[in-house]
């Protein structure tokens, strides 16, 4: 699967991407992008315009990238696994895929509501699984 930017200056690649999508209804995701996250994982990728891509750490476990020319996000990479999840919007092959889970639902907007049969979880229940699986927040 295949994707850029809106000016087309940072273009991805992604191999073994997921067949469903995870959207984060958290604070910082909202005042990210305006709304929700939406993501795509991929078992690896391919970066091109890699010297147009800015990085913030906007958490001690998380940081997100953008595009220095456009303003598009790229990815949000969470530090502890190093593991990316990719801006759906950045590949037109992502715009008919399921929503497989919402996560910090209880951070979303009420503009924000998504209709279908998926997983949602809070931010609670999201922490909890990840500190239940070895990681730290501090």
């Amino acid at each position: 699967m295949t994707g850029h930017c809106l000016c087309g200056a940072v273009t991805v690649e992604l191999a073994g991407a997921k067949d469903a999508l995870e959207i984060c209804q958290c604070a910082m995701c909202r005042r990210w992008g305006g709304a929700f996250f939406a993501a795509l994982e991929s078992e690896s990728f391919t970066l091109g315009g890699e010297e147009a891509i800015a990085k913030y750490a906007s958490s001690e476990w998380g940081e997100r990238a953008f595009c220095s020319k456009c303003g598009t996000n790229i990815w949000w990479l969470f530090k502890p696994t190093g593991n990316r999840s990719f801006s759906a919007g950045l590949f037109d092959d992502a715009a008919h895929l399921a929503i497989e889970k919402e996560i910090f639902v209880d951070e979303g907007a009420d503009w924000c509501r998504l209709k279908g049969e998926h997983i949602r979880k809070t931010g609670e229940e999201v922490i909890t699984e990840a500190k239940a699986a070895g990681f730290t927040f501090d």
